[in-house]
């Protein structure tokens, strides 16, 4: 797929998903305003991506209101508008209901959710000058309920109806659409792994999740994005995505 000229706003491109992500877009010839906290996590980022003229900072805290209009703001300015959004930015942890506390709802839902939600208001002008795209990053755990992750699970599962609604309130002038990743081979899943009293078998848990029975690379997310925000997609709003082995289908 060609991207060469469209400008993309990827949040949450530092690591893992996002990451790859954000590699697929510059690949393909977009221009890529990378997202992620800091300055200095975004800076570490574009250098691995490979500094060019078709890659620019765009720092911002994406749980606050402010972070999500800066780091539209910063793209906005670079590339005198803006095509496509991908809201990758996000955290998860895993508890039990009763060790869930307010902190920890909040900052999921700040990110996840509320983060997702005020990139999209921030870039919705540009959006649609542009005819462009929002593509949100969900989770297979926003589709059915997993146990130890309930808070997880919520701010997920907001996404993926959220991006229903906002996919028939913008249109005909933007599409919205959102993937749902399973388990994938981030530096994120790994260091779990390292922290189990037993790795290998936490390793192959994760491979037999799936009824494929290995879990995702980060550049098939990346594959499924990029079909999403492309003009090969042009008759797709409101669609849920999942690229998650066969997860959802049923256990």
């Amino acid at each position: 797929m060609d991207f060469a000229g469209k400008r993309v706003l990827m949040t949450g491109s530092s690591r893992g998903i996002g990451f790859a992500i954000a590699g697929a877009f510059i690949n393909a010839g977009a221009r890529v305003a990378s997202n992620s906290r800091t300055e200095k996590s975004v800076n570490v980022a574009m250098e691995r991506l490979g500094h060019g003229e078709r890659l620019v900072a765009a720092p911002g805290d994406i749980g606050t209101v402010s972070g999500c209009e800066l780091a539209v703001k910063t793209a906005n300015d670079a590339f005198e508008g803006l095509g496509i959004l991908v809201n990758s930015a996000g955290i998860g942890a895993g508890r039990p209901i009763e060790d869930s506390d307010e902190a920890m709802w909040d900052a999921h839902v700040d990110v996840n959710l509320k983060g997702t939600f005020f990139c999209c208001r921030a870039a919705l002008p540009e959006l649609r000058k542009s005819n462009g795209n929002i593509v949100n990053i969900a989770s297979d755990a926003g589709l059915m309920g997993c146990p130890g992750i309930t808070v997880y699970c919520a701010s997920k599962g907001g996404v993926v109806n959220m991006t229903r609604a906002m996919a028939l309130e913008v249109a005909p002038d933007v599409r919205v659409n959102c993937v749902c990743p399973g388990y994938t081979d981030t530096d994120m899943i790994r260091l779990s792994v390292k922290k189990k009293p037993d790795p290998e078998a936490a390793w192959q848990k994760f491979i037999d999740y799936a009824p494929l029975k290995r879990i995702a690379t980060p550049a098939e997310i990346g594959h499924a994005v990029l079909y999403l925000a492309s003009f090969e997609a042009r008759f797709v709003t409101g669609a849920i995505l999942a690229i998650d082995g066969g997860t959802t289908a049923g256990h």
